[in-house]
């Protein structure tokens, strides 16, 4: 789950704003054309309220957070009840098996867990520093390798690790990496701006500031290994999140015979431990972070070594994706996605009480809920033009791993998939104004979405931290990536009874107390009144795309552009 509830109460936002609004008076993407914002400039039907059962989100709910399923953990006996409901409940909501002719699309994944870890020791230039696993670095191997070594690679200052021609800036140009491990910094390089507009969208995070794009730069360059250097603020999260996340059991996809190529280890280390090794080169880190900001910028060489080595446990087992579908009764060979993670936790941590479940009930058994729900609205209301795909995917919590497995791995072509919308955790406090717009100004779905508060009558709410990149880190992603446009929506917390402060005050009672913890339980005293006016929009998000004849793209100049322009020069639909 994308922890949306970490952003700031909503009293240091701006005023909630109609979407359009948002997108030009903010900057969001500054290179957007006039006509775009335009809502008459797609083919946006009107669609009436759709008969959505409140019975369904709480008995699904309910049932999906129980001990029975044990947290959902992929590859226990709790995805398998998972899974059985599923079906169950999509062939009754009067949908269709949606992998040609099977509920389910099997996910292969893999379990590394690194063990034995040697220092990061760091060489040359008449020194020799060492660095202990766990409080000075972490790092991992996506290899399914027993055994990882690291061997005096030569240590390469590369800014940002950015390749993006499209932006005339590659961090790489000039230097030979084959063998040599990347020093990274975090964020993107105009992540301090207080604007919206720049190079790489201002203060809004771009999918080069992500720490898995960098990786998969870093091993697309040659490189052996990756080192992202850890700054709590453009990270958005402490050094206690860095190494709890990259210890212990990493699950990742299982990969195939054509798939890209890998470094041997990614890690992190702690800032300081980044200065005493730039020190130890004869460079300042603050300095070389300056000039990594600069598109003039060239990777430095360090004149250092690092070496160090770890084993790793390594289990396979198959996980699953759930899929039914709602053909289309005039256009059926155009797709309009619905997803959300069914997985969660398992059993984790125990709390005070012993309770060692993570029942995951708001995170995110009221998304996958809310499929099934959605799903026999649609059924209700009868086909839209387009088909209507219901994705229930695994380990999103493991890295958002069914949705890339899919998206990787599509059962229909992306080309032919119009856009989608991604549901990742349901407020239960009662109805709000506002919704809260993650990655807003990115796509053409903006106007959708106008259309669709319009009819509900909220408004939009700005999201509050782009420079987090919230928008790159839930399952619609996996999607956006390959250039299928997505919505991303989020509950809002300006409260019909309360505004503003009723609103922070709940979503920083559910981060401090239940997110991620054995306390996300089912509350038979919930207020499911918000959560089915939110569902009312992502009804009407739903048919509008199913009944249009358009195809909205990403906005001139978003980093996903190119590449939904060459999925539909490619194939047959757009």
């Amino acid at each position: 789950m994308t922890n949306i509830k970490d952003f700031p109460p909503m009293t240091r936002l701006l005023k909630a704003l109609p979407l359009t609004a948002l997108v030009l008076g903010l900057g969001a993407c500054a290179t957007m054309p006039a006509a775009q914002n335009d809502v008459a400039s797609l083919d946006i039907p009107e669609v009436a309220p759709g008969d959505i059962s409140q019975e369904t989100m709480v008995n699904v709910t309910r049932t999906l957070s129980s001990d029975e399923f044990e947290g959902r953990a992929p590859g226990t006996i709790g995805e398998e009840k998972t899974v059985a409901l599923l079906k169950e409940r999509f062939r009754q909501a009067g949908l269709q098996p949606g992998n040609n002719g099977s509920w389910v699309q099997e996910v292969p994944l893999v379990e590394i867990t690194g063990r034995d870890y040697a220092p990061l020791t760091v060489t040359g230039n008449g020194v020799n520093m060492s660095f202990d696993y766990a409080s000075d670095w972490v790092g991992v191997t996506y290899r399914e390798d027993a055994r990882t070594t690291l061997d005096n690679s030569e240590l390469v200052f590369v800014g940002y690790g950015i390749n993006a021609p499209e932006r005339g800036w590659n961090d790489y140009e000039g230097v030979d990496m084959t063998g040599k491990t990347a020093v990274i910094l975090v964020n993107d390089p105009d992540y301090e701006s207080e604007m919206l507009e720049g190079t790489f969208g201002g203060r809004a995070m771009t999918y080069y500031g992500r720490w898995t794009y960098k990786y998969e730069e870093a091993a697309r360059q040659g490189a052996a290994g990756a080192i992202i250097v850890h700054d709590e603020f453009p990270a958005a999260y402490g050094w206690n999140v860095v190494e709890s996340s990259w210890s212990g059991p990493q699950a990742y996809a299982q990969r195939g015979p054509n798939a890209p190529p890998l470094t041997k280890m990614n890690g992190w280390v702690q800032k300081g431990v980044a200065q005493q090794i730039l020190t130890a080169a004869g460079y300042d880190l603050a300095t070389l972070s300056a000039a990594a900001k600069r598109q003039d910028f060239e990777a430095v060489p360090l004149g250092l070594t690092a070496s160090t080595s770890f084993s790793s446990d390594i289990r396979k087992f198959a996980s699953q994706n759930v899929i039914g579908v709602l053909p289309g009764q005039e256009r059926p060979d155009e797709y309009v996605m619905h997803t959300a993670h069914w997985d969660h936790l398992g059993r984790c941590t125990p709390a005070p009480d012993g309770d060692d479940i993570c029942n995951g009930a708001v995170d995110n058994a009221t998304g996958t809920a809310a499929l099934v729900a959605l799903a026999e609205a649609h059924a209700d209301a009868g086909a839209t033009d387009r088909s209507l795909v219901f994705l229930a995917v695994t380990a999103e919590e493991s890295g958002l791993l069914g949705a890339d497995y899919y998206a990787a791995n599509p059962v229909v072509p992306l080309s032919q998939t119009v856009g989608g919308i991604n549901m990742d955790a349901f407020q239960v406090a009662g109805p709000a104004k506002d919704v809260l717009v993650v990655g807003g100004g990115k796509s053409e779905l903006d106007q959708f979405l106008e259309a669709a508060l319009t009819d509900v009558g909220r408004v939009a709410t700005p999201e509050p931290t782009p420079e987090k990149g919230f928008y790159y880190r839930s399952d619609h992603f996996a999607f956006a990536k390959r250039g299928v446009p997505m919505l991303y929506i989020d509950g809002g917390e300006d409260l019909v009874e309360g505004g503003i402060e009723a609103g922070a005050a709940v979503a920083a009672d559910y981060t401090e107390n239940r997110y991620h913890g054995p306390k996300d339980e089912f509350n038979e005293n919930w207020d499911w009144s918000g959560v089915m006016n939110d569902l009312q929009l992502f009804y009407r998000l739903g048919r509008m795309m199913g009944n249009s004849a358009s195809w909205p793209n990403w906005v001139e100049g978003d980093e996903f552009r190119a590449i939904r322009d060459e999925s539909c020069a490619a194939g047959e639909g757009c």
